[in-house]
């Protein structure tokens, strides 16, 4: 646990992003569940812990020092140590704030780009060549909740914007490069 924690902390001192609220990455040791008694030493321990990149940093760059670490300590207190993935890796993603993209949401939405710390499809889509932003109505506090919901005023502007994206890449933005 040591080892991880000292870990984090040099990546936090490596790493900053000022554009998210949480400026650095983050490593969650969240669970540790052993043994079968309080007075015994267990035979067997398992740590479940999350790591949370920023944009740039290399998943499987941070899982092979992981692995070096960790096998470092096994090897010099005679243990065995065995990492597991429990879900699949999303890069972490990021849309430079300079793409037309981001330009042109911002000038429709009059509200500037931000940075957002949580997961979507983006990575996937960006990954396949499309230039991608993650924007909706509605906020993500009241995402993802048992009482989620959907203002119905917000649905009017975003259809707004929606179609007015659609006008300019699907019918201005092509002509334009015919010129």
């Amino acid at each position: 646990i040591a080892e991880l924690l000292k870990f984090r902390s040099e990546l936090q001192a490596q790493y900053s992003n000022a554009l998210f609220e949480v400026s650095g990455p983050t490593m969650n040791l969240g669970r540790i569940q052993g043994g079968d008694s309080p007075n015994r030493i267990c035979g067997h321990c398992e740590l479940s812990f999350d790591i949370r990149p920023l944009p740039g940093m290399n998943t499987l760059e941070l899982h092979e020092e992981i692995k070096r670490r960790l096998s470092v300590i096994a090897r010099a207190q005679h243990l065995s140590i065995e990492l597991q993935t429990l879900i699949e890796e999303v890069e972490p993603f990021e849309t430079p704030q300079n793409a037309e993209l981001v330009k042109k949401c911002e000038a429709l939405t009059r509200r500037p780009a931000e940075a957002v710390a949580f997961a979507t499809e983006a990575p996937f889509l960006s990954q396949m060549g499309f230039e991608t932003i993650v924007m909706g109505a509605g906020s993500i506090d009241q995402a993802h909740q048992p009482d989620e919901f959907l203002s119905a005023s917000q649905v009017g502007p975003m259809s707004d914007v929606l179609k007015e994206l659609i006008r300019y890449y699907c019918q201005d933005f092509p002509a334009k490069q015919r010129d």
